[in-house]
């Protein structure tokens, strides 16, 4: 039986639906959380761990009400990555996060255009006033992007492993810094 995460959003962009992780995204997610491109956000995984971490998406939808949403193409419903807000325990603020899947998917502003309408939704609907994102110092396409999207570097965080990322502080509701 397969269950659907009932009461999230649906976001769409000019290319893009934002939207609830399925089953079905599980594939994509997996086959990236496997690669080495994944070793900026704790990979690479093998498949038992990538699935903990692809239910951690649905888990941060039922208990603090948003999560990181799949984005997906409007034409195809192909899922190409996640993007959205993000605020586990032990984080310093709220962020917003994001990943491409498949590679075939980097250098096309995919994940410009859902991390631009997720970082919107969460000023609009769920009220926040800032955002960081924390990048890893050597994920420079992540830093690009940040910066694209008029963030500026504020200092580093500690994870409860041990490993670091940059905080990245995201431009206020209607750009204000």
């Amino acid at each position: 039986m397969t269950v659907r995460l009932e009461g999230v959003p649906v976001i769409e962009t000019e290319r893009l639906r934002l939207r609830a992780p399925r089953a079905g995204d599980f594939a994509a997610c997996a086959d990236f959380m496997a690669s080495d491109r994944a070793l900026h956000i704790g990979g690479p995984l093998e498949r038992p761990l990538a699935w903990r971490a692809f239910c951690h998406l649905t888990g941060h939808w039922v208990l603090r009400g948003y999560s990181m949403f799949v984005f997906a193409d409007r034409a195809t419903d192909a899922p190409l990555g996640m993007a959205g807000p993000w605020y586990p325990e032990g984080w310093p603020e709220p962020e917003i996060g994001w990943s491409i899947w498949p590679a075939a998917a980097e250098g096309k502003g995919l994940a410009r255009e859902a991390a631009s309408a997720a970082l919107e939704f969460a000023y609009r609907s769920l009220g926040w006033t800032t955002a960081i994102s924390l990048i890893a110092d050597a994920n420079s396409r992540s830093q690009a992007l940040a910066r694209r999207m008029g963030c500026l570097p504020e200092g580093l965080f500690t994870f409860p492993t041990g490993s670091t990322a940059r905080i990245w502080r995201h431009p206020g509701p209607g750009g204000q810094a």
